[in-house]
């Protein structure tokens, strides 16, 4: 191992906390939360959540899942969950290109494993994935429906749109898939959330 490598890799994760998202934060002001804020959020509401799971996750692989998994955005930025269907292809491409840097700023073993986590986050296959991924999309609902719709509201965002971005649930944790519908339906009854 190479503790040089290690270290650029842990002075580049700083950068993380320069890039937004279009979640606001309704006790800080309703300024934009950053991605790295977003990353421990989300590690630790999986990690809260967890016994909801239906299936055998394992909890260490899916916060370190989640605390990775935007790191790509340091060098791809970040889009907008509900942006055009070409928008998030193009940001896919971009943010494969970074997994591919930033991670290979680590030592060898530590790029592939650490590339391999994210791969299998992005590809949302394994119950792991699913858990993981289904967690970075319960958490900006909840953080809506605390906001008065949030980015829902401000972004003209349709009930099924949440609906089809939050289906992970359904399957992983079904207790919490319908808190969610529930909470999307209050949003839409709110008029937070477009009825389409």
């Amino acid at each position: 191992m190479s503790f040089k490598e290690q270290l650029s890799f842990i002075v580049e994760l700083d950068k993380l906390k320069a890039i937004y998202r279009k979640a606001l934060i309704k006790c800080d002001n309703n300024r934009y939360e950053n991605s790295a804020e977003h990353s421990w959020h989300v590690a630790l509401t999986a990690n809260v959540l967890a016994p909801y799971a239906e299936k055998d996750i394992d909890i260490t692989r899916v916060m370190l899942m989640l605390l990775i998994h935007d790191i790509v955005e340091i060098d791809a930025g970040d889009t907008f969950a509900f942006d055009e269907k070409a928008v998030l292809a193009e940001q896919s491409d971009k943010e494969q290109m970074a997994a591919n840097r930033l991670f290979g700023l680590l030592p060898e073993v530590q790029y592939k494993t650490y590339l391999a986590l994210w791969n299998e986050f992005e590809r949302a296959e394994t119950p792991d994935a699913k858990f993981a991924k289904s967690m970075d999309r319960v958490l900006p609902l909840i953080q809506n429906m605390q906001n008065e719709g949030g980015s829902w509201a401000q972004h003209n965002v349709s009930k099924q749109q949440v609906i089809n971005r939050n289906k992970h649930l359904a399957e992983i944790a079904p207790t919490l898939w319908e808190f969610v519908l529930e909470q999307i339906d209050l949003a839409t009854q709110k008029g937070w959330l477009k009825d389409a």
